[in-house]
């Protein structure tokens, strides 16, 4: 009787008939009264969302403290409903960090006694009770399970410290999980979403996990290649900016081995990678071929968002966004999506208004803190900016992002020391990031410390032409080259460099005034005419442009173009004659114009800002820094 029971529920739960299965749970537990019938009974009132009636009934009967199955949905139901300091009341405040498997090493199971850390305040008047003892081969495959248990009730506390913002007590408790259970992918995941680890840190736990632990009965040989398997996808989860080479093999093997090439998570991790990369195109194409599938993929949806904005296909984020208003109300990325669109037609208090109500349905949805901080910099608003930022890095402390963009607001107020502490800070987690060297090298450049942002500046071009990078991607950081290098008197390689971007097509007045100006400042004033009359075709009212003119045309007619400029400006160091400071202060004023427009590009990355000019929602791209790297 006992077995049809429990076919009988277990085929109501697969059809979702839960009335049907509750109705012959209870029965079954009425026959038997064996704690794992009454824990099925109870999951079958979880699955309808009676958390309340679920958690009651665990309580009967001492199942919490008996089961460590029950003790961990019993926990479950109080997170459901709200009850975070009751979940870790049952669940305890620490970790059973005795259940860790070493790598490299079969793990030796312990049955840990009487855990008075875990099941609350009656487990704590006997502490010294606490042992560990080896059990027998018949108990581990008894213990599957309760060790699975024991790594879930870690996520849940990792979870529980997450909602009350113990970041730090949330990553040891994810950490924890997958140590003990490298299969828990719910914890793995958390750590990796929410950026709680830096780039180095990630490979650095993922090398540490054990997954020699993962066995398929009966067959030795498949379990090592299932543990290779596993550690392979959990490889393309980790950060794009730490070893991408790693990161590609480990593509390539499930794409080519495992005929993966079509997996959203896969196509996913490739479109993060190109992201990341600058190849907004390339990461475009990827995730459309994901959407075109399955159009409501909201994991992919941010890097996708983020693709079109960055190459300004606004119409096709418009239409996304009304689509995911009509059909996903309650999905914080929808109203992401619609802030994005907001913040990119330059309505910012509609696009603030958006991320916030994104960030209210999901309080750690990254992306949303990061375009409510977006909209506030957007209209210059920098204390309100750095604060909003300031909360991101608290929140996300494992990515460089929000460190990256408090550096940029602090240069926009020109406090380079404290702007160059929260660069350097970003440096740390991420050393190989274009778009921070770019950064980086503006704030030397406005230390006068013109070899160090020189070496930054091409630090990002060389690993920008390595990622085979959207030419446009690097364009800003090619000009600011040119400027520190004119600054630093290097002037025929300044004038290589400005040339370099003009034959991109770029139509800039500032570009020509600063050719204009090296070529004034090598002696070649008849060439300085005619590129100064170019500025002039693009800018008329240009002032710089004008002043340079008339002082190369003067130099022309004396021959002299050297001799006109003085020692300083000979020198390279300086500016034109009498008015040089103010020239100087002028020509910093273009370089930091330029750099803002590599700031935004970069804040159009995962989960980061665009402020690109646009006629439709393009910010999808700025909210999504994430990261999806993370």
């Amino acid at each position: 009787m006992e077995t049809y029971l429990r076919e009988w529920r277990q085929d109501a739960v697969n059809k979702h008939q839960y009335d049907t299965a509750i109705f012959v749970a209870d029965k079954l537990l009425a026959l038997t009264g064996d704690d794992q019938d009454a824990f099925w009974l109870a999951q079958a009132h979880f699955s309808t969302g009676n958390y309340s009636r679920a958690q009651a009934f665990l309580q009967r009967g001492n199942l919490v403290d008996r089961n460590s199955q029950c003790r961990y949905l019993a926990a479950h139901c109080s997170i459901k409903t709200g009850k975070i300091e009751e979940a870790l009341v049952i669940l305890g405040d620490k970790n059973p960090v005795h259940l860790i498997s070493a790598q490299g090493s079969n793990r030796q199971k312990l049955r840990h006694v009487d855990v008075h850390t875990r099941a609350g305040a009656r487990h704590n008047r006997n502490p010294s009770r606490t042992e560990r003892q080896p059990t027998s081969e018949e108990r581990d495959r008894q213990g599957v399970e309760s060790l699975k248990s024991e790594a879930g009730m870690c996520y849940l506390r990792g979870l529980c410290y997450a909602k009350q913002n113990a970041f730090d007590r949330a990553k040891e408790c994810y950490k924890t999980a997958c140590q003990i259970d490298v299969q828990c992918f719910e914890a793995f995941d958390a750590l990796m979403t929410n950026s709680l680890m830096s780039p180095v840190e990630e490979w650095k736990f993922l090398e540490s996990l054990n997954f020699d632990d993962i066995c398929v009965s009966g067959n030795p040989s498949l379990s090592q290649e299932a543990a290779q398997f596993t550690k392979t996808l959990y490889t393309t989860r980790l950060s794009k900016y730490s070893r991408p080479d790693e990161f590609e093999d480990a593509v390539e093997q499930l794409t080519t081995h495992y005929r993966l090439a079509d997996n959203p998570d896969i196509i996913l991790a490739k479109a993060d990678l190109m992201f990341t990369h600058c190849r907004f195109s390339k990461a475009l194409e990827l995730t459309s071929s994901v959407l075109s599938i399955d159009k409501y993929n909201f994991a992919i949806l941010p890097v996708h968002l983020a693709s079109l904005h960055e190459l300004g296909q606004t119409n096709a984020l418009f239409l996304l966004s009304h689509d995911l208003t009509d059909t996903h109300p309650s999905e914080p990325c929808t109203w992401l999506a619609v802030g994005i669109y907001y913040l990119a037609i330059n309505r910012i208090a509609e696009a603030r208004r958006y991320f916030s109500k994104a960030s209210v349905m999901d309080p750690h949805f990254g992306p949303a803190w990061i375009g409510f901080a977006h909209t506030f910099a957007a209209e210059g608003e920098h204390d309100q900016a750095i604060s909003a930022y300031s909360t991101a890095a608290r929140l996300f402390q494992g990515t460089h992002l929000p460190q990256l963009f408090l550096g940029m607001q602090n240069l926009l107020l020109h406090n380079y020391s404290l702007a160059h502490e929260y660069l350097t800070t970003a440096y740390d987690l991420c050393a190989s990031d274009p778009l921070l060297l770019n950064e980086m090298g503006v704030v030397y450049y406005h230390e006068d410390h013109m070899n160090d942002a020189i070496s930054m500046f091409r630090r990002a071009l060389q690993l920008s032409e390595e990622n085979n990078a959207d030419a446009s991607a690097w364009l800003s950081t090619r000009i600011n080259l040119g400027h520190a290098l004119r600054r630093s008197g290097h002037l025929d390689e300044a004038l290589h460099t400005f040339e370099l971007v003009l034959q991109h097509g770029v139509k800039d007045a500032g570009i020509f005034t600063a050719k204009g100006l090296v070529l004034l400042e090598l002696g070649r004033a008849a060439e300085s005419v005619i590129v100064l009359h170019d500025a002039l075709a693009v800018a008329p009212q240009d002032p710089m442009a004008t002043d340079l003119l008339n002082r190369a045309l003067e130099a022309n007619e004396e021959g002299d173009g050297v001799g006109m400029l003085g020692e300083d400006v000979a020198s390279g160091m300086k500016g034109v004659g009498s008015h040089s400071e103010e020239e100087m202060e002028e020509l910093d004023r273009r370089i930091g114009g330029l750099r803002e427009i590599q700031q935004n590009r970069v804040a159009g990355r995962g989960k980061r800002r665009g402020r690109r000019e646009a006629q439709d929602m393009s910010l999808m791209g700025e909210s999504m820094v994430v990261d999806s790297d993370g």
